[in-house]
């Protein structure tokens, strides 16, 4: 699954197009790299996200294309 969509899916951010938004102007990385939004998510890849001063690091638990709400936390782990 491309990036932008498992952090929309995951509801980590909240659409998409900023998701695509926060990949260009690399705020986003992947295992240590800066990635685009098409990267291909797997398992246990570690995403950290840029939010201004603000930092989130997660741990990719689950790639599914569509998920609940309710469920959307199970998809990945905050570490830190």
């Amino acid at each position: 699954m491309r990036l932008d969509k498992f952090l929309k899916v995951s509801r980590i951010i909240k659409r998409r197009t900023v998701a695509n938004d926060a990949c260009d102007a690399e705020h986003v990385s992947v295992n240590g790299k800066r990635a685009k939004a098409s990267y291909d998510v797997k398992e246990g890849d570690v995403i950290e996200i840029t939010f201004g001063q603000r930092t989130l690091k997660v741990k990719v638990l689950n790639v599914k294309e569509f998920t609940p709400k309710s469920e959307a936390s199970s998809l990945y782990e905050v570490l830190e």
